[in-house]
Order: C-alpha cells, then structure tokens, then sequence
C-alpha cells in the first residue's frame, strides 16, 4: 500500500483513536484534580496556544519552496531553504518561551481578580511549563515540515497516534501519584520531547536532512516572508471564529451559554478533521504538481477525487449524527444542551461546500493565489462577529452559529467557487457534477433512517448501537451502488478479496 493511502488510513485511525480518548480524558482530570484545578489548567493551555500564531504561517509554506527546489534539482537551494527555517524557527522557539515565562511572572495581574492565591501560583508553574512545551513543539515543525514533503505520511500519524495514546497513559501515572494538573503538563512536555528526538533522528539519519546555515538568502526569506503573510491572515481568521465567539456569548449572554456553543464547537471540529486528513496527504502532490507541470486539468481531476471521497465519508457522518446524535448529546453533555444537536445540524450543513474542497486551499498556495482568499474570509469573520455582537442579546447560542453559517455559505462557499472557477482556472462545473451524485444518491438513505427512527426512537445505548448498525449497512449498500464509479468498485473488489485471502 502507498503511503499515501497507508497516510490517509492511518490518519482516520488517528481521529478516532483522538475522539476516543477525549470522551475519557477530559472526564478522568475532572475526577482527579477538581473543577477549580482543571479550569486553571485550560485557562494556562489556552493562553500559552496562542503563541503558536508566532509562526506566522512559515511552516505551511515550506512544503512549496521545498517542492520547487525540488523540480529544479538544486539541492544547495533545499539546504538553504532547511538552513532558513533552522534559523527561523530556532528564533521563534526562544521568543514564544520568552514570552511564555513573562507571561508566568504575570500570573498574579492577569487572574487577581478571578482565581485565589493558590490558583495563581499553580497557574505560574502550569504556564512555565507549558511555555517550554509550546517552545519545543515550535522548534519540532522544521523537521516535521521535511517529513511530509518526502510523503513520510505513515511514521508522521504513527507519531501522531504515539502522541494521543501516550500523553493520556503518562498522566494518568502522574496523577495516580498525586501530581495533579502540573503532572498533566510534564507529561505533555515529555511526550513533545520525544518526538522532537524522533523527528530529528527520523530527518537527518533516514531522510538525510541537511542544512546551510551561511549566508541564508535574504530574498528567499523575503519570499516566505510575503507568501506567509496571507496565511497568517487565515490563521488569524480561524482564531477569531473559533475562540471570539466565546468572550463574546460570556459578556453578552453568560456562561451557560459558552458551554453550550463550546460543546457544539467541539463536535463540529470532528467533521473538520475527516476533511482537513485526507487533504493534507496530497499537499506534496499538489505542490509538485504546479511546480513540474501546472496543469489545471490534472488539479481539476485531483481535486473532484479527493472531494467525492470526502463527500461521502462527511455525508455518512453527517446523517449519522442526524439519526442518533440528540441521544448521544443528551447522554454526553447533558440534557440542558438540547440545543446543541440542532446547532451542529446547522453549522456543519452549512460547511460542507469547504470541507469537500479543502484540497483547493493547497491547490491555491502551490500557485500562490491565496492572498483572495485571505482578504474575503477576513471580512467575513468581522461580519461573524457583528452578526454575534447584534444578535445575542436575542437569540443567545443561535447568534454565533448564524454568524458562522453565514461566513460558511458566503465566504467558503460561493465566493471560494467563483475564484476557483474564474481566477484559478479549475473547472467547478465538473466537480459539482460529480460530487451531486454522491449527495443525490446519500439524501435518501438518510432520510428513511430518520423517518423510519420516529417510530423506533433511539431512547437507550442499545437502540443507538443498532441504528448505527443499520444506517451504517443501508449507507454502505448505497455508497457502492451509485456514489462509486466502475474503476473504484474494481479496486474495492481486489482489495476486499487480498484482505480475505
């Protein structure tokens, strides 16, 4: 199997495994230090994830400098481009643990008001540590940046389910020891540590990663600098539709209410992460692609593929949730956020058109045509936030999940269509041709579950397990019978029957 199928597997293995293990973990800390302890510990990671914006988008770019040196066969430019970004994330390591420690001596000016005494001084010691933390995971994106350009996709989810399985087993030691939240954070630290040394050990010895450190080129940096620009902007962008909607629900609406919208944002975040795997995979592709030959065509054909397959693992998803997620959201959250299943319902209906394209957004920076697309969904988060700030006084939760609805559709959506139709050059009349058979072909099956449900309600764990089971059969029947073309049901064939004999 190549690595990017045995990548992309291993990927949706990872999503799983990660949601598995935040049903338990988050319920397990809460069991063993205290609502008041857990509260600081997400305060502290919180204010130390957003130094993570000192990155600036360079490493997102790099996979495209890389792949046109590449193209070019100039291996001192490789080297260069390795020796810039040593440096450069070398610097940015040392200041975000800077400003992690300053942030630490602050502790008592920024939570006085809020936490007592004690809570300040176990917040000091949480935001060193994690400011060390947030330090070493910088310095770590160099050599993860090389590792995905080769297409190492199976040691770097390898490393990811490394990472989502041992964190969660070192700190359950730690706190059956009594450490509490600042044994959560050590082992954090650790399991970034180690896969620091892996990822240097696994680029230099296997890759043979190699750096030119003098002399570094200023127009090169100059270059990164200014195609990194843009995607910062984004990076800014997912900040302020992700975290603002919160402080804003807090002032205007009170804390209930930001639990409500955390816990929809939350299970949203699964349907991002089926879409934004599969897309990652061919980013070196992509890249390569526009550097050796640029052909829309090839891009076009690349891009409906990989949407029809994200179409119908989202729409499965999606039409699950609809058939037994109000159970599962009354059973995991609670009763009181009844709300939640129609919000998600909601915001992921109206995300579908961007998850389905994600592999534009590569398709975009290989061609270094993102800075459109940067300056539109800027706007449309501002309109996000108005749309928030004058309508929660009303509608409450349903504020924010309008605005996002609307930055979705508007901005992702239509005009994202548009620009790659007409600026871009990839023809969206096809890949909306082929990706209307995938959902012609799923609304039906979703909808007889549903209906069929209203008589036989999902009211227990049994009845929800049976449900999936069956929606899960009906779907697959469908999926393979009008979504799949002949050349994929022939490769289906053959692997099924490998993996029988």
């Amino acid at each position: 199997m190549s690595q990017r199928k045995s990548g992309a597997l291993l990927g949706y293995v990872n999503i799983i495994v990660k949601n598995m293990v935040y049903l338990v973990y988050t319920p397990m800390l809460l069991h063993f230090v205290g609502q008041a302890d857990y509260g600081v510990y997400q305060t502290a990671n919180s204010f130390v994830f957003s130094l993570t914006l000192l990155t600036f988008g360079f490493s997102q770019a790099y996979v495209r400098f890389y792949m046109r040196f590449k193209a070019k066969g100039d291996k001192k430019g490789i080297e260069s481009l390795n020796g810039t970004y040593l440096i450069m994330y070398a610097a940015v390591s040392i200041i975000a643990l800077i400003l992690g420690l300053v942030f630490a001596s602050c502790a008592n000016i920024f939570f006085s008001k809020g936490f007592t005494p004690d809570e300040i001084r176990l917040a000091r010691i949480l935001l060193s540590i994690m400011a060390v933390n947030i330090a070493v995971t910088l310095f770590s994106t160099v050599f993860d940046a090389y590792i995905i350009s080769h297409e190492e996709f199976v040691f770097q989810q390898s490393r990811q389910l490394f990472t989502t399985l041992a964190t969660p087993l070192i700190a359950f030691a730690l706190l059956e020891l009594g450490a509490g939240t600042i044994g959560v954070a050590c082992a954090q630290l650790a399991v970034t540590v180690i896969l620091l040394l892996l990822n240097m050990k696994y680029s230099i010895k296997k890759l043979g990663m190699q750096f030119y450190i003098r002399g570094c080129s200023k127009s090169l940096l100059m270059s990164i600098a200014i195609f990194s620009a843009w995607i910062f902007t984004n990076q800014i962008c997912d900040l302020i539709n992700d975290n603002m909607p919160n402080v804003l629900l807090g002032m205007l609406s009170g804390a209930e209410a930001v639990a409500v919208f955390a816990v929809a944002v939350q299970i949203r975040a699964v349907f991002s992460s089926l879409s934004v795997t599969m897309a990652s995979i061919f980013t070196p592709l992509i890249n390569q692609i526009v550097a050796e030959r640029n052909d829309n065509r090839e891009l076009t054909m690349l891009m409906t593929r990989i949407g029809r397959y994200q179409a119908i693992l989202f729409l499965w998803i999606w039409g699950g949730f609809i058939l037994v997620g109000r159970f599962f959201v009354a059973k995991w959250a609670g009763t009181e956020f009844d709300s939640v299943y129609w919000m998600v319902i909601a915001m992921t209906t109206a995300i579908f058109i961007p998850l389905v394209q994600n592999t534009g957004i590569e398709i975009q920076r290989a061609k270094n045509m993102h800075k459109a697309r940067s300056i539109v969904y800027l706007c449309m988060a501002v309109v996000n936030l108005a749309i928030t700030i004058l309508l929660a006084p009303y509608v409450n939760v349903w504020a924010p999940t309008l605005g996002y609805m609307v930055y979705s559709v508007v901005g992702c959506g239509i005009f994202m269509n548009w620009y790659y139709q007409n600026r871009i050059g990839l023809d969206m009349l096809y890949f909306w041709r082929k990706m209307s058979r995938c959902i012609i072909a799923a609304l039906p099956s979703i909808a007889v579950c549903v209906i069929a449900s209203h008589w036989l309600s999902v009211v227990s764990w049994f009845s929800f397990v049976i449900w999936g089971f069956v929606y899960t059969a009906i779907y697959t029947i469908v999926a393979y019978r009008f979504m799949l073309n002949k050349d994929e049901k022939e490769q289906l064939k053959s692997r099924v029957l490998k993996v029988g004999k």
